[in-house]
């Protein structure tokens, strides 16, 4: 019996010695399109991206696995999470994957997804994570994108970022900053940016980076959501590391998911670069047309309308007024009447003042109708006010003020058209606004409703909403811009609820009226990303109308976004010559193009020369703002010198440029080297205002040379539009 034993322990020591075969790992996951692939791994306990690259170009080798959350909060109890790769429940084929991890014990499931929605373009990616334990979670943040780049430590890079517009247009708008060892940046969006002084801008939640030697790329990433969202870049010797996602300031951030809830990150693009920021730009502009835009309203050959709009009288506007803007807007060749702030009875209270508009708001949109133009109607309809009127959203009734984000102080009245925002994540506020939109669009007529002001909420102070409460002990409640804010650890939770809430308000719109047209404003800029994009037509991405103003802010949101979702506002000027005048009008026709004058008001001179513009931009400029590439072959505008703004149609072979010189009294000659166009052929280029004759040129010699543009005095543009020859 000893010598059986004592061999078959011999046996267990031969084998325990020799060394056990690690198990293979799973074989790499690729996924993308014509333009951008990844590589995954699943790795035992967290997913991987190996690599992104450009077809045919750039590599962007990872370095580490993607950190999932660690631990969960049931009742007062913090639980840790071992996450387990499950091969069964995952899924992958060349256009998409899903990598499941599952902690049994915990009773959750998570799924890292990656699909491409389009052939080409950037790659989208989200993170789920599924409760289906049988009580309440609370989660801690999960970035919806971490990342790690092993670069050559001597390698020179570049970032890009975009400024919102917000109020006004930023100093800089465009930022083009190195990327040295050491750097660490950060930016924020949200669905109100109010920047305060000596504080960074909100971003456009976008950023790229770079090689600036040439056979060197670059990738991108962006967020498809409007809540509180936070990007950061950092470099350390050889790697380029940051996160993109919630907000995890002032935190710490964690949401509710009840039994059989899902979480799901903002969804984040990612792709990959050969070419410089308008390359890449063009690119992105397409992908969000056909990706994240309304196909019905891109159908529409209108699409952007040129609308006149009431708010040059702001809240002064009357029923009389309106129904002559009417009547001048119809004889210019205008397409829309835009009814702005001033027709409502009191915040919160949308119905029409009788004392302005004695027959009321859908007799006035039937008058726009009857004279062949839309029409739009300015709402807030997210304020609750102080008026007793019926179906007014009024802060004393007892309903209403459980939907408020904060109770308003002792003698608080509303301003002119600013209240105290409701917070939409409440379900039963998420109904009566939902309602209530629906009512406005039927009862009014409308054919395009604008929102504005602090609509969707970003901090509340309430502990009965579905949001994650307050902390008693560092919450600041201030007033600042008419508005009365709460910021507390609970605000990016506040604003994921009230987003989500939000943009099923938008959906519920499209779905009971199609053809709505949806305006995004916000007072100004201020709501101007990637989720609006898919949840509205256009923007307001400036809330200061000069012709400076809409050019700063056109030339750094084109950048990003199609330029048919580009409104700038067009207000009064001094112009005391018709080339002042066709200067106002064309700083603010570059994309959505709205006049915010009573045209009543111009000479005949002045009419003429709009009817002329209109006419042009509808035959012309219009098709090519919402197919062609654009190209920012000018300096940012700074109101003195030059500036300028190419588009240029491969298919159709025509473009136009947009030149403008400012205020410098000797405004001279500036070459503008074009872009899209093809080396050796020729192409006939009219200047609309004929500050130069007609001319056929090389495009080699328009590219490199450039195309030589001389205005007669300052203030002064012209319209250049480009021909290809057979």
């Amino acid at each position: 019996m000893m010598k059986r034993l004592a061999w078959i322990c011999l046996l267990l020591g031969l084998f325990s010695s020799q060394p056990m075969a690690a198990p293979a790992p799973p074989a790499p996951i690729r996924v993308g399109n014509a333009d951008n692939r990844i590589t995954l791994q699943s790795g035992a306990a967290a997913p991987e991206l190996l690599q992104l690259v450009r077809t045919g170009g750039t590599a962007w080798q990872g370095m580490a696995a993607t950190p999932l959350i660690g631990q969960v909060t049931v009742g007062r109890r913090e639980i840790p999470l071992h996450w387990r790769f499950d091969p069964d429940s995952s899924r992958s084929d060349e256009h998409s994957a899903s990598l499941v991890y599952e902690d049994r014990a915990a009773g959750l499931r998570l799924y890292w997804e990656w699909r491409a929605p389009a052939r080409h373009g950037p790659l989208e990616h989200v993170i789920r994570i599924e409760n289906r334990s049988g009580h309440e979670l609370w989660i801690p943040l999960q970035a919806s994108f971490r990342f790690a780049w092993k670069i050559p430590a001597d390698l020179p890079l570049q970032q890009l970022w975009i400024d919102k517009g917000a109020g006004e247009p930023p100093p800089v708008g465009t930022h083009r900053v190195s990327i040295a060892d050491g750097h660490d940046w950060h930016g924020e969006s949200s669905t109100f940016a109010h920047p305060l002084p000596g504080q960074a801008r909100e971003i456009i939640p976008w950023f790229m980076v770079r090689g600036t030697h040439p056979g060197v790329g670059g990738w991108y990433v962006g967020v498809e959501f409007s809540g509180r969202i936070a990007m950061t870049l950092q470099r350390h010797g050889a790697a380029l590391e940051g996160t993109v996602g919630l907000n995890p300031e002032p935190g710490p951030f964690r949401t509710r998911l009840a039994p059989g809830e899902t979480f799901a990150t903002p969804t984040v693009f990612v792709g990959a670069s050969d070419g410089d920021i308008d390359d890449t730009g063009n690119a992105l502009h397409r992908w969000v047309r056909q990706v994240l835009n309304e196909p019905a309203t891109l159908r529409n050959p209108d699409y952007p309308l040129v609308t006149i709009n009431s708010w040059g009288s702001a809240m002064a506007i009357t029923e009389a007024q309106a129904r002559h803007m009417i009547d001048d807007a119809q004889r210019l060749g205008f397409e829309m009447f835009h009814l702005d702030a001033g027709w409502f009875r009191a915040v919160g209270d949308w119905h029409p003042d009788p004392k302005k508009f004695p027959h009321g708001i859908a007799a006035l949109s039937d008058y726009a109708h009857r004279h062949g133009l839309k029409f739009g109607l300015w709402a807030d309809w997210a304020q609750a006010g102080t008026s007793t009127g019926e179906g007014a959203l009024n802060v004393a009734d007892p309903q209403v003020r459980h939907w408020l984000i904060t109770d308003p102080p002792p003698g608080w009245k509303p301003a002119e058209f600013k209240g105290i925002t409701i917070d939409l994540g409440v379900p039963a506020a998420q109904a009566w606004a939902t309602g209530e939109t629906r009512r406005i669009v039927h009862d009014y007529h409308v054919d395009m409703l604008e929102h504005d002001g602090y609509v969707v909420a970003q901090g509340c102070d309430r502990s009965d909403h579905p949001h994650a409460p307050i902390d008693p002990t560092g919450t600041h409640r201030y007033s600042d811009d008419d508005f009365l804010w709460v910021d507390s650890a609970n605000s990016t939770d506040v604003s994921l609820h009230a987003t989500r809430a939000y943009y099923e308000i938008q959906n519920a719109l499209k779905r009971q009226h199609p053809g709505l047209l949806l305006e995004i404003c916000n007072d100004g800029g201020r709501m101007v990303d990637f989720g609006s994009a898919a949840h509205g037509d256009y923007f307001s991405i400036v809330d200061s109308y000069d012709p400076l103003s809409n050019r700063q802010a056109f030339y750094d949101a084109s950048h990003v976004l199609p330029p048919a979702m580009l409104e700038t506002y067009v207000k009064a000027w001094p112009t005391p010559r018709i080339e002042n005048f066709r200067y106002m009008l064309r700083s603010g026709m570059m994309g959505w193009f709205t006049v915010m004058i009573d045209t009543n008001s111009w000479t005949g001179e002045q009419h003429a020369a709009a009817a002329r513009e209109i006419a042009f931009y509808q035959s012309t400029l219009r098709p090519l703002i919402r197919d062609a590439d654009l190209y920012h072959v000018g300096p940012r505008p700074d109101g003195k010198g030059w500036d300028g703004t190419e588009y240029f149609d491969a298919a159709r072979n025509r473009g136009v440029l947009y030149a403008f010189h400012g205020s410098a009294p000797a405004p001279g000659v500036f070459r503008f080297k074009l872009r899209g166009l093809r080396s050796g052929h020729r192409y006939r280029v009219h200047f609309r205002d004929h500050s130069s004759p007609d001319r056929v040129l090389d495009g080699t010699e328009l590219m490199q040379s450039g195309l030589a543009v001389s205005l007669p005095m300052p203030d002064a543009s012209e319209l250049v539009v480009i021909e290809g020859l057979p």
